[in-house]
């Protein structure tokens, strides 16, 4: 991130070397408790430094193709732009799925902070927009999201819960035809009519457990709706006892 004129780190008060890593690499870092992931982005591009930023997850990184791109963006003064998007190319156990629903998966994520930003109200699954053109840059965000199959479980489980408690409140409902044709939907679309195929039995894996997250959140939804916990109660206080 060298070419970047400020970097910000917002931290939420980990316990591991995070801190002393990005102070290093010349970071500003900012401690605040994490209350979701769209409203930790948000108060980050506040505390930047200037009004064009650019976001990353933990998990990413600029290739050097996109930040060529982004620099050449930069030189002609983002003209005719309130924000570009780009690929974000996936690496999965071992390789980079180019195809399925894994890529070219487009992210917004450079932007003018003053035409948008991390907008709406929905803390998982976020995703910026601006009020303006939106352009494409070449190049691809290095994403790397999992360290091994059980990570990746346990966070689309998480995942799977917080959209579904999301869509309960918002007054959506899982219906009987949802919870047996979206799963199927999902790998059917991913795996064959957008060739995950081709990525082999990454892709197939890929494909499956893809599959599994959005019939967890189905299933979550459908007993929200019914009145049944999708997490483990906090004991009281006579079974404490």
């Amino acid at each position: 991130m060298a070419f970047c004129d400020d970097i910000v780190v917002v931290d939420s008060y980990s316990n591991d070397a995070t801190v002393a890593i990005a102070q290093a690499a010349g970071a500003r870092v900012l401690q605040r408790p994490f209350d979701g992931f769209r409203s930790q982005k948000h108060y980050a591009v506040e505390q930047a430094a200037h009004d064009w930023v650019l976001c990353l997850d933990a998990d990413e990184r600029v290739s050097p193709e996109l930040q060529a791109a982004i620099e050449a963006a930069r030189t002609r003064g983002f003209e005719g732009a309130a924000g570009y998007r780009f690929a974000r190319l996936s690496d999965y156990f071992g390789k980079f799925l180019r195809h399925g629903n894994a890529y070219p998966d487009r992210v917004l994520r450079l932007f003018d902070r003053r035409r948008g930003g991390w907008r709406g109200k929905r803390e998982i699954h976020e995703a910026a927009s601006v009020d303006g053109n939106v352009q494409t840059l070449s190049g691809d965000l290095i994403h790397f999201p999992y360290r091994s199959l059980e990570q990746q479980l346990l966070k689309t489980q998480r995942y799977a819960r917080m959209m579904a408690e999301h869509d309960f409140a918002r007054g959506k409902r899982a219906t009987l035809s949802k919870l047996i044709l979206a799963p199927a939907w999902r790998f059917w679309r991913g795996y064959v009519l957008r060739a995950g195929f081709l990525d082999g039995w990454h892709g197939l894996i890929y494909a499956y457990v893809r599959a599994n997250y959005v019939r967890q959140k189905t299933i979550m939804l459908w007993l929200l709706q019914n009145g049944q916990p999708v997490t483990t109660p906090a004991p009281t206080t006579q079974q404490q006892d």
